[in-house]
């Protein structure tokens, strides 16, 4: 049987924990206490830069927003591209292949310098009968200033954009 004064800090202690954790404000120590948090409500700058990147039609301002070693990793097919260049190139080649690509950023959390963004990646595959629109998930390993992606990692299904799009499981774009 718990003792009333155990009982009684327990309850004091979960109380304190709601506080904080509901709490949008964090003091210093707050939050060197709680590393990780959800940002659902104040998506931070570079998100928004990056998903305005991606919705946009210029593809440097994707490169822009990396390291100058900066990667880019679409898990999806197996890829990484490695620098400015090679980053610019793969927003280049995906507005190619896919029109209105376009990110919609649902949820955002932020841990030191990573932020793991929850998102809906939807757009048409040229030449396929419908669009498609699928969950994705991406890690952003910011700089330590915050200021520059070092590395983003985009998870996906394929398979969902290909059933979606109305092509075949076994469909590749065309070279290009």
């Amino acid at each position: 049987m718990t003792s009333r004064p155990l009982r009684a800090v327990t309850v004091l202690a979960a109380a304190a924990a709601l506080s904080v954790t509901a709490s949008t404000a964090f003091t210093a120590s707050a939050a060197s206490a709680h590393a990780s948090r959800d940002t659902d409500r104040r998506t931070p700058r570079i998100v928004t830069a990056w998903a305005g990147a991606w919705n946009g039609t210029d593809p440097r301002a994707l490169g822009a927003l990396f390291t100058a070693d900066g990667t880019y990793t679409d898990e999806a097919i197996a890829v990484t591209f490695r620098g400015r260049k090679e980053i610019s190139g793969w927003k280049a080649r995906a507005d190619s292949l896919i029109a209105n690509v376009h990110v919609t950023v649902r949820a955002t959390r932020v841990e030191g310098d990573r932020v793991t963004v929850r998102a809906v990646y939807s757009g048409h595959l040229k030449g396929a009968p419908r669009p498609f629109a699928v969950p994705m998930t991406t890690v952003l390993d910011l700089d330590p200033h915050h200021c520059r992606i070092e590395s983003d990692q985009d998870h996906y299904s394929l398979a969902t954009v290909l059933s979606q799009s109305g092509l075949p499981a076994d469909w590749t774009p065309p070279a290009g």
